[in-house]
């Protein structure tokens, strides 16, 4: 039996990182992937999304097995920015881009091993489970592939999204729900200098909201925050607009319902003190999910880590992923680790040998 081969996995990896995708143009790296599952014997189809999600596809593959049971595997394919003229640079066992761009370990990580995986089973000729594939594009914008998957052509009645840090072995059983919010409040504008009394400035009504609203880490399970905010003319103009975006994520469906309330009507009552019109969109991103330690799906594969001597653990997130969709899709999912670090930001690095296990994990899991 030949192990993971370590030098075509990271090639593999490489090759894909070097492939421009930033979210929404996942075209060129769907198509190469397209390709390559079908030269290793998946029937493969290109599912159409929106073209105002993306110029790519999202991807199913199938791949018959011989042992009973399947599953899916699912790894995104689009990267946050900076992710153009990726150059990888290996050093001392670890992968890090040369520091101006992210690596795009998050989540190319997750579709090398799921590849090096089925590599090594078929070289081997092991028998494996039926082994279903869902590459997504544009997950990091708000998981739009996901949501618009084509759920139709999936078999299995589990999934295993690979789209998570921290060490191998960490399974991701509970994830937050997001609801966002887009504020636009309306003051009236006036000169600043001749006439400030009779004009409303939209940024105080927005400070004095703000300044009454619990935000940040809220417990355990909730966080809120504001992250983007927009208005203003110039400095002689009291400032008639603002628009805000905020958003909630708790693991608890309650706990997310009344901050959200605590949100809105906080932002509401500013803006009926100072005399000013609001117009509030809340919309839910995602929905959270949780799956019991006992569920024969964690147990399972906490079986194929531990068959590989890796410890599994379960533990909860403050991120979304495609998990979240897919759970709520009615597809049992959990996201696992691929040992990516700092993600998200140029320092971003993933150490080859969290990427062999983890292709270990599939292989085990695929084979038992």
């Amino acid at each position: 039996m030949t192990n993971i081969n370590q030098e075509r996995l990271v090639e593999h990896f490489i090759e894909l990182v070097k492939i421009d995708s930033e979210s929404g143009n996942e075209k060129a790296v769907a198509e190469v992937l397209a390709e390559q599952l079908g030269q290793m014997g998946f029937e493969v189809t290109k599912l159409p999304v929106p073209d105002t999600i993306s110029n790519g596809f999202n991807i199913y593959a199938k791949l018959q097995g011989e042992l009973e049971g399947s599953i899916v595997f699912s790894s995104h394919m689009d990267t946050v920015t900076p992710g153009i003229g990726i150059e990888p640079i290996i050093e001392d066992g670890i992968i890090r881009s040369k520091g101006n761009t992210i690596l795009g370990g998050d989540d190319k990580s997750g579709i090398a091993a799921v590849m090096e995986a089925v590599r090594t089973i078929k070289a081997n000729g092991e028998a494996h489970k039926t082994i279903e594939v869902a590459f997504t594009v544009y997950e990091e914008l708000g998981l739009e592939g996901a949501k618009h998957f084509d759920m139709s052509k999936i078999e299995s009645n589990q999934a295993i999204v690979l789209d998570s840090g921290g060490n191998i072995g960490t399974i991701i059983t509970t994830a937050p729900g997001q609801q966002s919010l887009k504020v636009t409040i309306k003051g009236k504008p006036a000169h600043a200098g001749l006439a400030p009394e009779t004009g409303i400035n939209a940024l105080t009504v927005a400070a004095d909201a703000i300044s009454n609203m619990t935000l940040s880490r809220i417990d355990h399970e909730t966080t809120a925050n504001i992250g983007v905010v927009r208005g203003g003319q110039a400095t002689n103009i009291v400032m008639p607009e603002l628009y805000i975006e905020a958003e909630a994520r708790s693991l608890d469906d309650e706990k997310l319902a009344k901050q959200v309330s605590h949100m809105v009507s906080t932002f509401e009552a500013a803006a009926e003190k100072h005399g000013a019109e609001i117009e509030i969109e809340s919309t839910r991103s995602y929905n959270a999910y949780r799956i019991a330690d006992d569920n024969p799906h964690v147990v399972a594969i906490k079986a194929a880590f531990e068959a590989i001597g890796i410890e599994p653990m379960t533990k909860p997130t403050g991120g979304g992923s495609d998990a979240n969709v897919f759970n709520e899709k009615g597809l049992t999912t959990v996201n696992l680790s691929t040992g990516m670090s700092k993600v998200h930001t140029t320092d971003e690095f993933i150490a080859i040998a969290d990427m062999v296990s983890v292709t270990e994990f599939i292989r085990s899991y695929l084979t038992r």
